[in-house]
């Protein structure tokens, strides 16, 4: 039996040196949240409605010649109960219950080991996936708390939408002008066999984006393969700085087999001195036939605020 191996491989240490550093990180964030609709109402005491609960690990060793090496380990807490948050390991639908619903403690969030230079950014492992950051950087709620957007609420984007695990992603440098952008494939780690399944959990997404002065515009563009259905999700999203007030949105268009969505949201975030009030108006609709009703929509207004306390601490409040 003939084998062939082709080998890319990063180390990264936390032995403490002269020329690294590690640090702990992390927040911790509660709320209670009431809901009310035509079928039920419910209070509840929550986790992660304006910040991610997450506590994290994070080194750095400088190389020398402008190159250095990191790590980065974070995981999700469910503060409210005292759970961790769910892991995807290949990403595709879990078939085990124990793996989609909270559980033991995983580095859920992010796990990956780093090389960067002046020529950019090398990084392996789970991460957040590029066509994730226009519907996370571009909500003033950052996809958080009963103010997330109604894109994030009812995308049919799948396992990735978020974050995939087996990834290798390359982020551009960032003194390039305004220019920014990444890349990224992930693996969905099967045995290539033949099967229709072959492919599952397979993918890949790119953004480019340009930021100067009160201006970001970014466009995003992912595919995702899985026999059931290939996915696809593209997004163009836009921040406008006007010193006394942001004003953000995005549009965009998804595809997971047969189903097709698109949504938008526009927003607003106004700060006055430790206080902020922001707002969105977000929507999504599909071609998805159910048994009520065809072409289901759903639209979400949302308006918050809030009062940081400190550097480190805030307080807030949403109504949606």
């Amino acid at each position: 039996m003939k084998k062939t191996f082709a080998l890319l491989a990063l180390l990264a240490s936390a032995a403490a040196s002269a020329q690294s550093s590690v640090t702990i990180f992390g927040i911790v964030d509660a709320y209670v949240g009431y809901g009310k609709g035509s079928l039920s109402k419910r209070t509840q005491l929550l986790n992660s409605g304006s910040g991610s609960s997450q506590l994290g690990f994070r080194g750095t060793e400088d190389l020398g010649g402008g190159m250095s090496a990191s790590f980065w380990l974070e995981f999700g807490v469910n503060n409210d109960d005292g759970r961790g948050n769910p892991v995807n390991v290949n990403n595709q639908p879990n078939t085990n219950a124990s793996l989609g619903g909270a559980q033991g403690l995983t580095f859920n969030r992010r796990s990956t080991v780093s090389l960067a230079g002046n020529w950019g950014e090398l990084r392996l492992g789970r991460d957040y996936t590029p066509q994730f950051y226009n519907t996370n950087r571009f909500d003033p709620f950052a996809n958080l708390g009963s103010g997330s957007s109604q894109v994030a609420s009812s995308t049919v984007g799948g396992v990735t939408a978020v974050r995939s695990s087996n990834g290798i992603g390359y982020f551009l440098p960032r003194d390039l002008g305004g220019f920014y952008g990444q890349a990224q494939y992930y693996l969905g780690e099967n045995n290539q066999t033949g099967a229709a399944t072959d492919d599952d959990g397979t993918g890949a997404g790119v953004r480019v984006g340009y930021q100067q002065g009160p201006v970001n515009v970014a466009l995003t563009l992912s595919r995702g393969k899985y026999a059931a259905g290939d996915v696809r999700q593209d997004s163009l999203g836009g921040q406008l700085n006007l010193n006394f007030a942001t004003l953000t949105g995005y549009v965009n268009r998804e595809r997971s087999g047969a189903v097709s969505g698109r949504g938008f949201l526009a927003g607003i975030m106004i700060p006055v001195g430790s206080h902020l009030l922001r707002a969105s108006y977000s929507g999504y609709k599909t071609d998805a036939v159910t048994r009520t009703t065809n072409n289901p929509q759903s639209r979400k207004l949302a308006i918050g605020y809030v009062h940081n306390l400190s550097k480190r601490t805030s307080l807030y409040t949403t109504v949606t």
